[in-house]
Order: structure tokens, then C-alpha cells, then sequence
């Protein structure tokens, strides 16, 4: 008997929003999964600084003001 399990996915296809790049959509997904800056920073092998410059990025590339904004953005779009 096969189980229907759906396939996790890292990123999400550049079709979700093609204005953002991978590592964006990777610190967005970080984001939305609750971790602060300094967590993301680690996970990625980036400065905490480098963290707000993607981010300030998707702000402005998503038209969000905030990172609450940013997160019901994301899930109301699916992303994983």
C-alpha cells in the first residue's frame, strides 16, 4: 500500500515570486518559521547585518512594512 506524502519542499519555485532570489526566499522562509536574525544569520553563514539587508529587500520588493507583515504575507501565499 503506497501513503500519499507530499514532498517537502526547501524553496518554493522562483514562479511564487520571481522579483525575489533564492537566498531571500531561504531568509523569508527562516523568518517565517520564527527565528530572529542572529538565528537566520547562523543558519546561513551570514552576518546579522547581511540579514537585514535581504530583508529590508523583500520589504521593499513585497511592499510590507513589517516582519509580522511579511509573515501573513507568506502564508497567505503558501509558502512552506
Amino acid at each position: 500500500m503506497k501513503r500519499n506524502r507530499k514532498k517537502q519542499r526547501i524553496l518554493p519555485s522562483l514562479e511564487w515570486n520571481p522579483a525575489l532570489t533564492p537566498r531571500e526566499i531561504e531568509v523569508m522562509q527562516l523568518l517565517v518559521k520564527g527565528l530572529r536574525n542572529r538565528a537566520i544569520g547562523a543558519k546561513l553563514s551570514i552576518t546579522e547585518g547581511t540579514v537585514k539587508a535581504h530583508l529590508y529587500t523583500i520589504y521593499e520588493k513585497l511592499n510590507v512594512e513589517s516582519r509580522v507583515e511579511l509573515i501573513v504575507h507568506a502564508r497567505t501565499r503558501d509558502l512552506p
